[in-house]
């Protein structure tokens, strides 16, 4: 079992339960997912982005992510509709435990300048939402190998009805927040 999801199951279920008053296990919120998207705007010209963010994304998260393609046609953009604009992957389960501790405990702490993440990201569902500008924080990526530094969405989604829950919940599981 990964480290943080026996974190979970020891620790932070009990004290979520004492904070809130929650009568039943059940009720106490959990992480359900994890989702990174990384959009590519220049794909539209160099398709061999595409393979690049993929493969970064790869070795950041030990699974390979999905293309993404555009839904309708913009002319500004020069952007026609079913282009690779965009990859995603969701994670579940351990390798979800495992990332979140990789990022929480390794990857966070190696962005410059970093005194915590922001606390008003919450969506109003219990859903967190957290910006990366550069892939280089990750311990997995090589400074010499990559082709261009990309930033990427990562969503953490929750059974916490309210963004309070939501906040204890991944304060628990050791997110740095800064407020």
């Amino acid at each position: 079992m990964a480290r943080l999801k026996e974190k979970y199951v020891n620790e932070v279920v009990n004290k979520l339960k004492e904070k809130f008053g929650y009568k039943n296990i059940m009720q106490v919120p959990k992480l359900e997912k994890i989702i990174i998207n990384m959009g590519i705007g220049e794909a539209i010209q160099n398709a061999k982005a595409i393979d690049a963010a993929v493969g970064d994304l790869t070795i950041i998260t030990g699974q390979r992510p999905v293309v993404t393609r555009a839904k309708k046609s913009i002319a500004g953009f020069k952007l026609r509709a079913g282009m690779p604009i965009g990859i995603k992957v969701t994670l579940r389960g351990d390798r979800m435990f495992e990332f979140v501790d990789k990022l929480f405990n390794i990857s966070l702490p190696r962005v410059r300048d970093f005194r915590g993440v922001s606390g008003k990201s919450f969506d109003g569902r219990g859903n967190y939402t957290l910006g990366i500008r550069e892939q280089l924080i990750f311990p997995e990526i090589e400074y010499d190998k990559i082709d261009k530094i990309r930033g990427m969405d990562i969503v953490f989604v929750t059974s916490a009805g309210t963004d309070e829950e939501a906040k204890e919940l991944l304060a628990q599981l050791g997110m740095p927040f800064r407020d």
